[in-house]
């Protein structure tokens, strides 16, 4: 199931939507549009999960010592790397 949607959007977008669709980046005007869309929701939830772990870390924060222990796994993390 699809829905259409009728959207104005300005020549200068309507432009650089051609050019995309010119050098081949997309098919047609309505996969960019699609891949727009989706870049933005995604955008969207992920700051929206970010949002809700600041809510959480600020409701109940790390303690010193979890956070002894995390510095101390990610530099033993850094230290076992073959840089």
């Amino acid at each position: 199931m699809s829905e259409q949607i009728a959207v104005r959007i300005p020549d200068d977008l309507a432009g650089e939507l051609d050019r995309l669709i010119q050098r081949g980046r997309f098919q047609s005007k309505a996969e960019a549009i699609r891949a727009g869309l989706r870049g933005l929701l995604d955008a969207e939830r992920r700051r929206d999960i970010g949002e809700r772990i600041v809510e959480g870390y600020t409701r109940i924060p790390q303690t010193d010592e979890e956070m002894a222990a995390a510095m101390e796994a990610a530099l033993r993390s850094i230290e076992e790397e073959p840089w």
